[in-house]
């Protein structure tokens, strides 16, 4: 669904690098990474990337577990509403792709 030229979640989570960083933790609940492994995950500023990590952390929807001199950050499935900002996640990149054509093969110029 797009709200003048905005996706949902643009609406509701206005930081670009705090949205992807919680697409990606809701839709995949079982990843872990640290700072610069997300950072060339999702192409943003590894120092943009750690403030975002650490504000999430705090307010408990990332659980972050000291590895040597490495932070490695996981989804807190025990996070209150966990299930439902999944639920939005999902649904919004649902409508989101619905709205996109389908390519086919006649879409994909060949040399």
């Amino acid at each position: 669904m797009k709200l003048e030229g905005l996706e949902v979640l643009d609406v509701f989570i206005t930081s670009r690098v705090r949205r992807k960083i919680v697409v990606v933790y809701a839709k995949y609940p079982d990843f872990h990474t640290h700072v610069r492994g997300l950072a060339k995950l999702i192409k943003e500023d590894p120092g943009n990337i750690q403030r975002e990590l650490k504000r999430l952390e705090k307010v408990g929807f990332l659980l972050g577990e000291k590895q040597g001199n490495t932070k490695i950050y996981s989804t807190n499935k025990q996070f209150p509403i966990f299930k439902e900002l999944q639920s939005i996640v999902i649904k919004s990149q649902q409508q989101t792709n619905a709205g996109r054509p389908k390519r086919t093969t006649t879409d994909v110029q060949l040399s």
